[in-house]
């Protein structure tokens, strides 16, 4: 028994460091946050209310059903219900009934409600993918933002690395009293000035993080941490298509697009219920009735009262059934329905400029992320090219400082350039691989990493 306990035990440990110790890749950090973000959940409850909003309107098509009864008790004079005469005595009635209606004809609003009903379900649904779409981007750019620290923190170590080198090597030349006590000090000022840098980007890092991890909802900013993985900048052939077949692509798919053109079947659906208020209404009606008493009939073919019939006789012997249609027609009514009418039609043409505004704006996002694919393309490749010159400048100068033909001063600068260009270039590489993404995402691509 205890050796069992022990096993559970170290297993329930074992779970939770590995439940801790757990790498986020791109795919499961955008996946969990589509499933766990609040405004999605939000989103999600206003589709569930479309939905019952669809079955309201259709319960709108349907005849309503109504029952009703009631009992009570009279002392002194009252008339007894059942005969219609008046009784001085205390009287127990009970009356009962079912009632039905039903609209024949409203100027088919019960349709349009219908129809807008169904329609206002897809929009709700266009505006939640909408959200997604965003939150994916926005998961996206975190997650790259984290690497993009990571990478950075790495370069820093790596050169910390090289200047306490230097550093080595310049205390024994100083010691040997090749270099004078001067340069030693410069050497020292520059790898305290590497370590304020690591210093600084472990806290982007950690703020990075916790970034990603509040915008995934989770509280545990301790042990969030995502896959430790050097992407390079992935093959696309995006720049292949233009950014009008991209924009022309986009308006086939783009949720954002999808929802204003859903408003503005709303705001004609709106507008013809509005219409709807001009014409008559027709409606049915059925009621079934019955009531019972507990006081004596009276016969009036003899003159005299005999006993009240049972219960079960009596609802059969009162009962009574009534039914009709009634027709309202509207005539005047301050002018509000021919306003009402105006208002939808002012809000058709606000949701029309909306789509084309809508389309302006994804044009120009279109247009700009391509802009931005090309020139960080040229960004990167221009951190690459100065990170090798620096690089060659570097090593030139450390033989150069090695012999004593440069002082410390020089040849910190010339480390400093280095660590500079590799931080530009893993900041222009991420920056870059997120525009790539973007372009893509407008494409209709997934957001992966491969």
């Amino acid at each position: 028994m205890n050796l069992k306990l022990i096993v559970l035990l170290v297993l329930c440990a074992v779970g939770s460091l590995s439940a801790q110790n757990k790498k986020w890749t791109l795919e499961e950090c955008v996946a969990y946050a589509v499933e766990h973000n609040i405004s999605i959940e939000q989103f999600e409850l206003d589709l569930e209310n479309a939905q019952i909003d669809y079955s309201d309107a259709v319960g709108g098509l349907l005849p309503n059903v109504n029952s009703s009864m009631s009992l009570s008790g009279n002392t002194g004079l009252s008339f007894d219900p059942t005969t219609n005469q008046p009784v001085t005595t205390t009287i127990l009635t009970a009356n009962g009934g079912v009632t039905s209606s039903l609209t024949l004809f409203d100027g088919l609003r019960n349709i349009n409600r219908l129809n807008r009903a169904k329609m206002n379900e897809v929009a709700n649904q266009y505006r939640l993918d909408d959200l997604k779409d965003d939150i994916r981007l926005n998961v996206a750019n975190s997650y790259l933002q984290i690497l993009s620290n990571k990478e950075t923190l790495k370069v820093l170590n790596a050169q910390l690395s090289v200047t306490e080198q230097d550093l080595k090597r310049t205390k024994e030349l100083v010691d040997a009293g090749v270099l004078p006590q001067g340069d030693l000090l410069e050497i020292e000022a520059t790898a305290a000035g590497l370590e304020q840098q690591i210093v600084n980007t472990e806290n982007l890092v950690l703020i990075s993080r916790i970034g990603l991890a509040q915008l995934l909802q989770i509280t545990d900013y301790e042990n969030f941490d995502i896959a430790d993985v050097d992407y390079e900048v992935p093959p696309s052939d995006i720049l292949n298509s233009s950014a009008k077949e991209i924009f022309a692509e986009a308006l086939t798919f783009r949720n954002d697009i999808k929802f204003s053109e859903s408003n503005i079947l709303l705001a004609k659906e709106d507008l013809k219920l509005s219409k709807g208020a001009l014409y008559p209404t027709l409606a049915a009606f059925f009621n079934y009735n019955t009531r019972y008493s507990d006081q004596d009939g009276f016969d009036g073919s003899t003159g005299t009262f005999v006993p009240a019939e049972s219960f079960t006789n009596q609802l059969w012997i009162n009962d009574g059934i009534s039914y009709g249609a009634q027709l309202n027609i509207p005539i005047f009514n301050g002018f509000s329905t021919r306003n009402s009418i105006k208002r939808s039609e002012i809000n058709v043409k606000k949701a029309e400029l909306q789509l084309e505004q809508d389309k302006l704006n994804l044009e120009t996002d279109i247009n700009q992320a391509y802009v931005d694919v090309k020139s960080f393309a040229k960004a990167y490749q221009a951190a690459q090219k100065t990170l090798e010159a620096r690089q060659l400048a570097y090593d030139y100068s450390k033989e150069r400082y090695e012999v004593g033909l440069m002082n410390a001063f020089d040849f910190s600068q010339a480390q400093s350039r280095v660590d500079n260009a590799a931080a530009d270039l893993v900041r222009t590489k991420y920056d870059y691989i997120f525009r790539i993404k973007v372009l893509e995402f407008y494409f209709g691509l997934p957001l992966e990493l491969e």
